[in-house]
């Protein structure tokens, strides 16, 4: 099939490369004349493990990145996969999807009669901010009640959500899951189960067929789970910590509960990203706007919220860091990953500098996104951990990375051999005083 993907950010990127691998013929649409430019070279516009290996392979052939619309309309289908980044009080804008879908919208006024064209929204939106969306789309195309958000017959506005993890994003679309296919029509269902058959038959995975709007709510409920699965594993962690307990032995045994499952059970610092934290947000201030408080997720927020300055409360009962130069090992929000969005080690850091401390921070591959949050005025960056723990008088792990775990020598060499490990990466020695937020 003939394909569109209008956005390059890492989903936009993602989707395209693996349609590519599949077998379709991809136009990665982006304004930004810089990620065109990278995309046809065949390189990744962000780090994500394994997405340059599939550009190199498919850019040229099946795939290939342009900043106009002006062929939109050749292709069978159009995906969005636009950002929709958070307001102030949690709810989503949707100013750059609208403008996109309005684009595409243009884009197909001028499509022939006798084909159909299917747009399908891959960016994460409430189900209310679909009407905005199709009214968008509608006035693009200038036929029909725009204000309704009514659209021609030959075009038609469906959802597919992505549940892809930054650092494991291509793993996770070769292996899904689920897929979800939220349409309005059987030819728009059909349009996508073409598309996805080869996925579908080499994995069996599951696939839910709904309406647009629920297969979006799917993806917010998705992650809002797992969100508060975690912060329950953090406050019963914190629990733990209180009696003394290790929080990761008692965890293990409730993982085997069936009902329950081990993932997401290791309590730390708390979960960041572009996803969980916007979700949950959007999902809390559009139940506000219907008139409903969701207070199981209002805690989940203030739980994984007060994370951070846990584990700087941990740290002052070992050092007085005014003055002194603290570590922070991990800046990006998860490893794999040079994505600072949400980054625990952004409250940390602010925590620590509040305190009068000299921070120095050092992450595999994160350090040049933080350098736009701190700047090397406001902290020192180092070019490896062993760099960073010299002369320090306390450390704080924030991200997991392996090679954390490898850490050893490394401690001998700072001021004070203070470490408070919000990931429980780093192993206990003596010579070291530990600490972690559960055990």
């Amino acid at each position: 099939m003939n394909v569109n993907v209008v956005g390059s950010g890492y989903v936009g990127t993602t989707l395209a490369a693996c349609l590519a691998e599949m077998g379709h013929e991809v136009t990665a649409i982006d304004i930004d004349e810089s990620v065109v430019e990278t995309i046809n070279e065949g390189r990744a516009p962000l780090h994500e493990p394994g997405l340059d290996d599939l550009l190199a392979e498919h850019v040229g052939t099946r795939l290939r990145a342009t900043t106009s619309y002006a062929d939109l309309a050749d292709a069978d289908l159009t995906f969005l996969a636009i950002g929709t980044p958070s307001r102030s009080d949690g709810s989503i804008d949707l100013g750059p999807l609208s403008a996109a879908a309005e684009m595409v919208g243009e884009a197909l006024s001028g499509l022939d009669g006798d084909r159909e064209h299917l747009v399908v929204v891959k960016s994460t939106i409430t189900p209310p901010g679909l009407g905005r969306v199709r009214e968008a789309l509608a006035t693009g195309l200038d036929r029909g009640d725009a204000d309704a958000g009514a659209l021609a017959g030959d075009v038609e506005l469906a959802t597919n959500p992505e549940f892809l993890r930054e650092g494991t994003a291509v793993s996770d679309f070769r292996n899904p899951d689920k897929i979800v296919f939220g349409t309005e029509s059987a030819s728009a269902l059909a349009t996508l189960e073409e598309l996805y058959a080869p996925l579908i038959e080499s994995t069996d995975s599951p696939v839910v067929r709904t309406d647009p709007e629920t297969a979006m709510l799917i993806k917010y409920a998705n992650n809002a789970f797992l969100a508060t699965k975690i912060s329950l594993a953090n406050d019963l962690g914190n629990v733990s910590k209180e009696f003394g307990l290790d929080a990761y032995e008692v965890m293990e045994a409730v993982g085997l509960d069936d009902r329950i499952g081990e993932r997401f059970l290791r309590s730390g610092v708390g979960w960041g990203g572009s996803c969980f934290p916007k979700d949950v947000d959007a999902l809390i201030s559009s139940a506000r706007e219907v008139g409903y408080e969701p207070p199981l997720l209002e805690a989940t927020v203030e739980v994984n919220d007060r994370q951070p300055e846990r584990l700087l409360a941990l740290l002052d009962e070992h050092v007085d860091v005014a003055g002194e130069r603290v570590a922070v090992l991990g800046l990006a929000f998860k490893p794999g990953t040079d994505d600072v969005r949400n980054s625990r080690a952004i409250p940390l850091i602010e925590g620590l500098l509040e305190r009068g401390a000299a921070v120095v921070g050092y992450d595999p591959v994160a350090t040049e996104t933080m350098r736009e949050v701190f700047s090397e005025t406001e902290i020192e960056y180092a070019d490896s951990a062993a760099d960073a723990l010299a002369g320090a008088s306390g450390a704080v792990v924030a991200t997991d990375w392996d090679e954390f775990a490898a850490l050893d020598e490394e401690f001998d060499a700072m001021a004070e051999s203070v470490v408070v490990d919000g990931r429980r990466i780093i192993e206990r020695r003596e010579g070291i005083t530990y600490e972690g937020l559960t055990w």
